[in-house]
C-alpha cells in the first residue's frame, strides 16, 4: 500500500507558504475555514479565464486580505477597477450571515503571475481544457512538457487516469522529463491535482514541476 504525501505540504515552511494565515479560537475556527473553502470556490469559478494560480487568505481582528494569484490580471479588476468591486460585493455576501466575521473589511489584491508555465495549477486546467475538447492526450501531455521545461523548470512528471481517450477500460498514463525528486524536500515542487469531465467519463490530471 503506498505512503503518498502531499509534495506542498510536506514542504510547508521551506519551500511552500500556508495559503489560509490566521489564528481563531476553536469555537470559530470550523466557520472560517468553511468560508475560505467557498471563497476560493467562488473565485476560481468566477476568475476562471483570468487563470487563477492561487488565492492567499489572511485574516486579522478587523479584516479580510485576500491575494489572488492570476495570469490575466486586466480581467480581475476591470475597468477602473469596477471588476473588484464587484468581487468584494460577492465575497460580502458569502460572508455576511456569520456574525463572527460580519463586521470585516475585505481587502482584495492582484498579483500577476510571471511564468504561468511553472504553475502547476495553470499547466493541470490547461491539460484539462484540451482533453475535454478531444485533443490527443499523447500530443497535449507532449506539447506541455516542452512548454514547461523550455520555461526553466528542472523537471515536470504529468500522469493521467480514467477513460483516456474514451477507451471503455480506464488506465493510466505517465510521462515526465528532467529531474522530479519527491522525496528531497530541498527541491521546489508544485503540485495540483485537476479533474477533465470528458464526454467519455472522468479523467484525473495531475501535474509536478520542478520549479
Amino acid at each position: 500500500m503506498g505512503q503518498k504525501v502531499n509534495p506542498i505540504g510536506l514542504r510547508l515552511g521551506i519551500h511552500q507558504e500556508h495559503k489560509s494565515i490566521w489564528y481563531l479560537p476553536k469555537e470559530l475556527y470550523r466557520k472560517a475555514l468553511a468560508q475560505d473553502i467557498q471563497i476560493r470556490e467562488m473565485l476560481y469559478k468566477k476568475l476562471r479565464n483570468a487563470g487563477v494560480g492561487d488565492v492567499y487568505i489572511e485574516r486579522s481582528q478587523n479584516s479580510i486580505k485576500i491575494t489572488i494569484h492570476v495570469m490575466r490580471p486586466g480581467i480581475v479588476i476591470g475597468r477602473g477597477g469596477s471588476g473588484l468591486e464587484m468581487l468584494k460585493r460577492e465575497i460580502e455576501k458569502l460572508i455576511k450571515s456569520e456574525t463572527a466575521t460580519a463586521q470585516q473589511r475585505i481587502e482584495l489584491k492582484v498579483e500577476p503571475i510571471k511564468e504561468p508555465n511553472l504553475n502547476a495549477k495553470l499547466v493541470a486546467e490547461n491539460i484539462s481544457d484540451q482533453l475535454a475538447r478531444r485533443i490527443p492526450h499523447r500530443r497535449v501531455m507532449k506539447q506541455t512538457i516542452d512548454r514547461v521545461m523550455n520555461s526553466g523548470a528542472k523537471g515536470v512528471r504529468i500522469v493521467l487516469s480514467g477513460r483516456i481517450g474514451g477507451a471503455e477500460i480506464g488506465r493510466v498514463e505517465k510521462l515526465h522529463a528532467g529531474k522530479v525528486s519527491l522525496s528531497t524536500v530541498r527541491e521546489n515542487i508544485d503540485y495540483a491535482q485537476i479533474p477533465s469531465l470528458t464526454k467519455s467519463g472522468y479523467v484525473g490530471v495531475k501535474v509536478w514541476i520542478n520549479k
